[in-house]
């Protein structure tokens, strides 16, 4: 490594001994930080300008000329700038602009000419990347270049968005008005290049967007929803929780209530006409004496529920359908199920006293340990069902064997 003696405005007092480095930009600001001078140029004993590095020889001794502060083009004055983001003017320095975030997209556009650093960081950064391609655009005089007929440099951003990033390059800190989309900010932070910032709004973004509400909807939420519905409209509830609801005395006829959850729901009276409840978790809901004509509720759980008294009759002839239902330990005594259709559905333990079951489906029904005592079975299709230790006391008709029970 080379290295050079340096005195000051041509004295050959204090001189200091400076090592030749890199570009001439850099011995000037190795001079000037050794010497605490503003250098300005480099010259030989015989005072002609040195404008090129390689020019310098070993232990060579050299003068630094001291810069005049008032022609200085690097003085203060010549830091500030103005930007015209989409129509509006933002007055601020090019050191803002570069020093906080120095791979930017900004401090590559306001980088001085005589830094090299933009070519070096260039090298590192991403060819099919848009930072890439704009300093492409840069560096062949492109639209970082133009300027306004007051001398402000164009850039065809959002001046509201663009706003919330100036002030993050002044202070660090994000800060964002009322009424500023931050999603719009994260997209100009994105395309200026900003990671850091970008990150820090894509955290916020996500602390600002409500949590998934999960709890379970209230009689009142659920009223003021079928308040402002008419009574020709469907209302579509599938997957909504009632998780222990009081859903008690409504009108919830033809309410598709499919794979919705309905556990532990008190449905008592409830007109349930015509619903959907295929594949909703009805398990130890109370349905007493709601009306269920032809209601479907296929592969229903109901485990464990309260169905007594129930109505699954309907005078037009549509029949309930709760084929593949799971109705274990259910309690339907004294419910109207003319024509049901309980076809492999689970009834082991269920409680069925005095039903009226004329004409239903029960083939293939599991029926195990079911008090059937009292029911009404004429005409019952029980062909394939399970009724081990199944209770038929009292039967107001007699069981046929043509039936086929198992």
């Amino acid at each position: 490594m080379r290295r050079v003696t340096l005195f000051v405005n041509g004295s050959s007092a204090d001189g200091k001994v400076v090592p030749v480095f890199g570009s001439l930009e850099d011995l000037l600001a190795a001079a000037s930080a050794k010497l605490r001078v503003r250098a300005s140029g480099v010259y030989n004993g015989s005072g002609g300008l040195i404008d090129d590095v390689t020019l310098i020889r070993d232990d060579d001794v050299l003068y630094i000329s001291e810069a005049d502060s008032s022609e200085d083009p690097q003085d203060e004055r010549s830091d500030w700038l103005t930007l015209n983001v989409g129509g509006r003017c933002f007055t601020t320095t090019r050191s803002t602009l570069v020093r906080k975030e120095p791979e930017s997209m900004l401090a590559h556009m306001f980088r001085e000419k005589g830094d090299d650093t933009t070519q070096r960081s260039s090298l590192h950064l991403n060819r099919d990347g848009p930072l890439f391609n704009f300093l492409s655009v840069l560096n062949s005089d492109g639209w970082g270049n133009k300027q306004d007929s007051q001398g402000a440099y164009l850039i065809d951003r959002s001046p509201d968005y663009f706003e919330p990033i100036l002030n993050y390059l002044r202070h660090g800190q994000l800060i964002i008005n009322d009424g500023i989309n931050p999603l719009g900010v994260l997209e100009e932070a994105r395309f200026f290049g900003i990671e850091p910032l970008a990150e820090q709004l894509e955290t916020l973004i996500k602390s600002l967007q409500p949590p998934d509400d999960h709890s379970p909807l209230t009689r009142k939420e659920f009223i003021r929803f079928l308040l402002g519905t008419t009574t020709k409209s469907e209302l579509r509830c599938q997957g909504l929780n009632f998780n222990g609801a009081d859903l008690s005395r409504l009108d919830l006829r033809y309410i598709n209530f499919k794979m919705a959850n309905l556990r532990g729901a008190n449905l008592t009276h409830a007109n349930l006409s015509g619903a959907n409840l295929e594949r909703a978790d009805l398990s130890m809901a109370c349905l007493d004496g709601a009306n269920l004509q032809g209601v479907k509720m296929l592969c229903t759980n109901a485990e464990g529920a309260s169905l007594r008294s129930c109505n699954f009759e309907d005078p037009a002839g549509i029949k309930a359908n709760l084929e593949g239902a799971n109705l274990k330990g259910v309690d339907m005594e004294g419910s109207q199920m003319k024509g049901i259709n309980l076809r492999v559905a689970t009834l082991k333990n269920a409680k069925l006293k005095n039903c009226n079951l004329r004409g239903p489906t029960l083939a293939g029904t599991d029926l195990e340990n079911c008090d059937l005592s009292g029911c009404d079975l004429q005409e019952a299709n029980l062909r394939g069902s399970n009724v081990k230790g199944a209770i038929f006391e009292e039967m107001l008709t007699p069981l046929h064997m043509s039936q086929s029970v198992r």
